[in-house]
């Protein structure tokens, strides 16, 4: 039988949590225009960073600086583990999960033959929404991780971040292993998501990228509230933890990268990244020369 679990994230009250982001300093970390995406909306359109005609990116001040940029995973994880789930809303009543939180599946898949990678498994497992306004989706796949288990199977878990009302379901082969119920109705969706990046410092810190001050490249984008530049504190040759906030929950997605002169290399190859935002995974590869 496969083996299923599913560990809620509740939305806390981390300095980078996203509604804080939008509402109390809408200036903080973006590398998407103030209003660029509303992702519920079918005919949303998607302004990135230095991307596109009619770019009008609004920089305004601060006051995060790297010194005092969130330090470790801890501090960028705006959640907390919570109770593991058999059934995974399916038999019985479907999980419950408000608006802007995050939720990870985990899933055993068995593909009949060869093991896919991560990148090709999320590719057929597939997503269905019934949104209460009838238009758009309810969530979204952030990141994607696993391994192939010992009988041939593929274990992965899905990073989930629940975007408006509605019901949301996994489906693997036509069989529906994951279904929720997200937030009331009546209830607000999340607002408009705004990319920020952090970089890790090497001494337990990170520093904070400056959308303001734009590059297309991510090696000549300035440190927040700094005249220094990204390449001016990240070594030739040296790992790095980049983190990328892009999602409705505020959750962070986090990847080894390492500098190799003008440009960047993933050094792992999971998580995938943001499979249910193509366009801004474009904007990311764009701007680290992956």
């Amino acid at each position: 039988m496969a083996k299923k679990k599913l560990h809620k994230r509740t939305q806390g009250s981390t300095p980078i949590n996203q509604s804080t982001l939008n509402q109390r300093e809408p200036g903080l970390g973006r590398f998407l225009a103030p209003a660029a995406i509303v992702v519920m909306l079918a005919a949303a359109a998607i302004v990135f960073f230095g991307y596109g005609p009619g770019r009008n990116f609004i920089s305004k001040e601060k006051s995060l600086t790297a010194s005092t940029a969130p330090a470790g995973n801890t501090n960028l994880t705006n959640a907390a583990a919570g109770t593991n789930t058999a059934d995974m809303g399916v038999a019985g009543a479907p999980i419950q999960m408000k608006v802007a939180q995050a939720v990870v599946v985990t899933e055993e898949f068995d593909f009949g033959g060869r093991v896919p990678t991560i990148a090709e498994a999320i590719q057929q497992v597939e997503r269905s929404y019934q949104p209460d306004d009838g238009v758009g989706r309810t969530f979204a796949i952030l990141d994607a991780y696993g391994e192939p288990t010992p009988d041939g199977k593929l274990r992965m878990s899905m990073h989930l971040s629940s975007e408006k009302p509605g019901m949301g379901f996994l489906k693997f082969k036509g069989r529906t292993f994951w279904r929720a119920r997200i937030g009331n109705p009546g209830d607000p969706a999340a607002g408009a998501k705004n990319l920020s990046i952090f970089l890790a410092n090497g001494a337990g810190g990170n520093h904070v990228l400056d959308g303001g001050r734009r590059s297309g490249n991510v090696l000549d984008v300035f440190l927040q509230n700094s005249q220094q530049r990204t390449r001016d504190v990240w070594p030739d040759g040296a790992e790095r933890e980049v983190t990328f906030i892009y999602s409705a929950c505020g959750c962070p997605v986090k990847v080894m990268v390492r500098r190799q002169g003008d440009r960047t290399v993933r050094t792992k190859e999971t998580p995938v990244i943001f499979p249910d935002d193509p366009a801004a995974v474009t904007t990311i590869s764009n701007l680290m020369k992956w």
